[in-house]
């Protein structure tokens, strides 16, 4: 059984920073592609930030320059900078492992005050 816990998540003014983590447990850690969501209030889960098995990263527009994804597949952990909030970022933040199923996290709040 795969679990996938979050940390990192807070209160924030515009344009400071977060780390968010998320620690693996389980042995398909760096066979899995991982991924962050956020759902913010009211609207549905969106898809944030890739990373594959290769290190090669993605990002929905958004987030792009802002937000950094990366992975220690030693420590079975991927991370996510968040760098320049905005309030627009607020949401809770779900960690998605893909390997042979879908995993997830039982995510993280995240808010930015203007």
């Amino acid at each position: 059984q795969v679990q996938l816990v979050e940390s990192g998540g807070g209160l924030v003014q515009a344009g400071g920073s977060l780390r968010l983590s998320c620690a693996a447990s389980g042995s398909i850690f760096s066979r899995a592609r991982m991924d962050w969501y956020r759902q913010a209030p009211g609207k549905q889960r969106v898809l944030v930030a890739t990373i594959t098995t290769a290190g090669t990263t993605s990002y929905v527009d958004s987030v792009r320059g802002r937000f950094t994804i990366s992975r220690d597949n030693a420590k079975n952990t991927v991370y996510l900078q968040m760098d320049s909030l905005k309030p627009e970022d607020t949401a809770v933040y779900y960690c998605h492992g893909s390997y042979l199923r879908d995993y997830w996290g039982q995510g993280t709040q995240v808010t930015v005050s203007s």
